[in-house]
């Protein structure tokens, strides 16, 4: 290709978008004029066919067809593909376009695929050559670049867009950020905006993908903020994690609801969360209490009680909080599971790390409950000193002085600590769990 000098002062912005007036001599196009005629380059994919599906196209039941943008590689009629996510395969009975029926197509052809026989195919799964399948592992390393000013924190979950697929992921190991002064590898505990960083990802649900080297469509994502929606990152999958295929969930004969049937009682979590001091252990203590006289099985999951012991290697930064969280959630997901009610007494200041614990442990488990105390009167109450502390210097990270609480949107019950006794706030959480049908 030709190449083209074009002078310009990055820092008055002249020849950039526009041309100079102080460059009558130069007589060529702004950098931005010469970008838009110059033709994108797509690089040479290793990869075969592949369709994300957009939409499951069914006007009537007469026809059923999956339609996409072919992203890399060619098709045609009765070619065999495979459904990436459930390993299902078929053959092209047609590919039909908005002008006519065509006989093959290829990468940048927006298609609608019909299959020789129905298969479960939804938005969001990829279609591809039965003899080039992509990987598909919910682990896999990356590089990602941090857009978001609120630094990305291993163990918070993010919703990750591939294509039309969308899942929730989390980021459980930060191996490096890279120096971009001289491209080093630095060890991290977190990424700031514009860093970029080498990571272990899992997905809630299999991601059908193909390397980013490979194939730069089905190699990449973005990181989504769960709460504002906004796009927070950018990756590249670099490989899946071996250990990903390597595991497999062992069936068991004896179920929840069995274990439910044994209890008489169906199983719970209820999630307090709130200020240091505002009553939350209080209060689940006397919901612990109410239900244990009732003959239901319970246990108590309370903050200092378990940093005690499981999570005794965690510090209070915004990192160890949401790990320390994210343990807490899987182990009440297990008592659940055991047919248990599980009342848990945490701080837990972050709306992204209780919504985790809700989607992780299912909604109709799970029962939020803030206990909304001004911290004022947390600080009147003090039981332990730690607000002194904080005030004074001693004691940093401290949730309400040093770092933020974020109080629930919509919690499943508010409990006005200060203004309810106790046994009024243990009775109303009772009655959430009588019209939720847990308890009788």
């Amino acid at each position: 290709l030709p190449s083209l000098a074009i002078p310009m002062a990055a820092r008055l912005g002249a020849n950039l978008a526009e041309k100079s007036a102080h460059m009558p001599w130069y007589q060529g196009p702004s950098l931005l004029a010469h970008l838009e005629t110059v033709a994108a380059h797509r690089g040479a994919e290793t990869t075969g066919f592949r369709l994300p599906v957009q939409w499951v196209n069914r006007p009537n039941a007469d026809f059923r067809g999956l339609s996409g943008n072919i992203v890399s590689g060619q098709v045609a009629v009765g070619d065999r593909l495979v459904v990436a996510r459930t390993g299902q395969h078929s053959a092209v009975s047609r590919i039909v376009t908005a002008d006519a029926d065509l006989p093959a197509a290829g990468a940048g052809q927006a298609v609608t695929l019909v299959l020789a026989n129905e298969l479960d195919v939804a938005r969001g799964d990829l279609l591809a050559g039965a003899a080039d399948p992509p990987s598909v592992a919910d682990q896999f390393a990356a590089q990602i670049v941090w857009l978001a000013q609120e630094p990305l924190v291993p163990g918070r979950t993010y919703l990750l867009q591939s294509g039309p697929q969308r899942v929730a992921a989390s980021v459980t190991a930060l191996k490096h950020r890279l120096d971009i002064n001289d491209l080093s590898e630095r060890p991290a505990r977190e990424l700031a905006m514009n860093e970029i960083g080498l990571a272990n990802l899992t997905t809630a649900q299999g991601l059908a993908f193909d390397p980013y080297d490979s194939n730069r469509e089905t190699g990449s994502f973005i990181l989504i903020d769960r709460m504002s929606q906004a796009t927070v990152g950018a990756g590249m999958i670099r490989f899946a994690l071996r250990r990903a295929t390597n595991i497999h969930r062992q069936a068991m004969d004896v179920g929840q609801a069995h274990r439910s049937t044994m209890k008489g009682h169906q199983p719970a979590v209820i999630w307090f969360t709130g200020l240091s001091g505002s009553g939350k252990s209080t209060i689940a203590n006397a919901v612990e209490s109410r239900l244990a006289a009732q003959g239901c099985h319970t246990y108590a999951l309370d903050g200092d009680n378990i940093r005690h012991g499981l999570n005794r290697d965690l510090g209070f930064t915004a990192a160890d909080r949401v790990e320390n969280i994210r343990r807490i959630a899987e182990v009440a997901r297990l008592m659940a599971d055991a047919g248990l009610i599980v009342t848990c007494s945490f701080i837990s200041p972050f709306r992204s790390e209780r919504e985790m614990a809700r989607d992780l442990i299912g909604a109709e488990r799970f029962l939020e409950v803030f206990v909304d105390a001004p911290i004022d009167l947390c600080i009147s109450r003090d039981p332990k000193g730690l607000y002194a502390k904080a005030k004074a210097g001693q004691l940093a990270n401290f949730t309400g002085i040093d770092s933020p609480y974020e109080p629930p949107v919509a919690p499943d019950l508010a409990i006005a600590s200060g203004q309810l006794a106790v046994a009024d706030a243990a009775e109303a959480v009772i009655d959430a769990l009588r019209a939720r049908g847990i308890v009788a």
